[in-house]
């Protein structure tokens, strides 16, 4: 199984971050996985985002809900992450992986976010 982001690297400030995982070598709707988002600002540590798993449902991390959207396209075999109303603060390396029963089993290679105007 492969992952690739993709999206804009740059992002001014209050608009609307938007980023692409495609996945190949598996279906986003195989059953048991969740496909998620994890970002790591600079000198920080990993931050889950939320997820969209195979049924279509969605979770989102309660510090970042309100702000958050991940969707799918399933023909395409691709899922999506909108983060609104981005403040510097939301710059950081933005991965897709794919969770398992314990772990993160797959990882995308990530992706640099920069807010800044």
């Amino acid at each position: 199984v492969q992952l690739q982001e993709s999206g804009p690297g740059l992002v001014k400030p209050s608009q609307t971050l938007s980023l692409t995982c495609t996945v190949s070598g598996g279906s986003i709707t195989t059953n048991g996985y969740y496909w998620s988002w994890i970002r790591q600002p600079p000198g920080k540590g990993l931050e889950s985002i939320g997820y969209i798993r195979d049924s279509g449902s969605t979770y989102y991390s309660p510090s970042l809900k309100s702000r958050t959207s991940i969707s799918r396209d399933t023909s395409a075999n691709q899922f999506s992450l909108q983060l609104s109303s981005v403040t510097p603060e939301d710059t950081a390396v933005y991965y897709c992986a794919r969770l398992g029963q314990d772990s993160y089993d797959y990882w995308g290679q990530g992706t640099q976010v920069i807010v800044a105007s």
